[in-house]
């Protein structure tokens, strides 16, 4: 567990709190938890075969009119510093 959790702790280091200066206890815990959810239900894992550990592997896309016009949409968190992107419905 504990190299489990040393992989956890070095991921949000560098992707989240390299970049965000954290301003209190309140903050700091308010970040954690919005990236806490990013990671767990849209980051992919290669434990997982490239699903989020929340959400299943999506299905391929096989017809040719879904190929050609894919729209993606693009959603900020903490004021941008992480940024989801998924399939428009």
């Amino acid at each position: 567990m504990n190299s489990i959790m040393e992989r956890w702790v070095q991921t949000c280091r560098h992707e989240l709190l390299d970049r965000t200066l954290i301003w209190n206890e309140r903050h700091l815990r308010h970040v954690i938890r919005q990236f806490e959810v990013h990671h767990d239900a849209h980051r992919p894992h290669q434990a997982v075969n490239e699903a989020a550990p929340l959400r299943a592997v999506p299905g391929p896309i096989i017809d040719p009119g879904r190929i050609s016009c894919l729209d993606i949409r693009r959603r900020d968190r903490l004021a941008g510093v992480i940024h989801e992107y998924r399939h428009a419905a």
